[in-house]
């Protein structure tokens, strides 16, 4: 983050950290010596601090992001691969996929898109960047020559 191309967060947003951030402007890690981990706030074990509390809160909503990705990764395997593409279009892939989820979730399947596991390589068009989606090696040589 002190790197003169570092993440830029908007004033009034954060990002959750984990214990190895240090609380920042714009990052919001855990107390640390602090009871943290849901199963340790199981059965009776409320939380008896403000801390407690706020690391309570701050795990449930971990989770919870953590299982949208997951979520997001099972069912469109594209982000569940090393990303062959420039930053920008991971961008554009992840708010892409986000979106489809969700029309999904609203509208239910659509007979003309395939459920991503019925795909057969065969069935692949060109990716438009001259290399097939399925040709692993041709995908890494060209995210080298991107990086060149």
């Amino acid at each position: 983050m002190s790197r003169p191309d570092r993440i830029n967060i908007p004033d009034g947003k954060f990002y959750l950290g984990d214990a190895g951030y240090a609380c920042r402007p714009g990052i919001l890690p855990p107390f640390r010596k602090t009871r943290y981990h849901l199963n340790e706030f199981s059965g009776r074990n409320y939380p008896r601090t403000a801390q407690e509390l706020f690391n309570l809160r701050h795990s449930s909503l971990r989770v919870t992001v953590e299982r949208a990705f997951g979520a997001l990764k099972n069912r469109f395997k594209i982000l569940d691969q090393k990303p062959f593409h420039p930053y920008s279009t991971q961008v554009k892939l992840v708010l892409a996929c986000c979106i489809l989820h969700n029309w999904i979730l609203q509208w239910g399947f659509d007979e003309h898109v395939p459920e991503e596991e019925d795909v057969e390589p065969d069935d692949v068009v060109s990716s438009g960047h001259g290399v097939e989606a399925f040709d692993n090696d041709a995908w890494k040589n060209k995210r080298l020559e991107w990086a060149e």
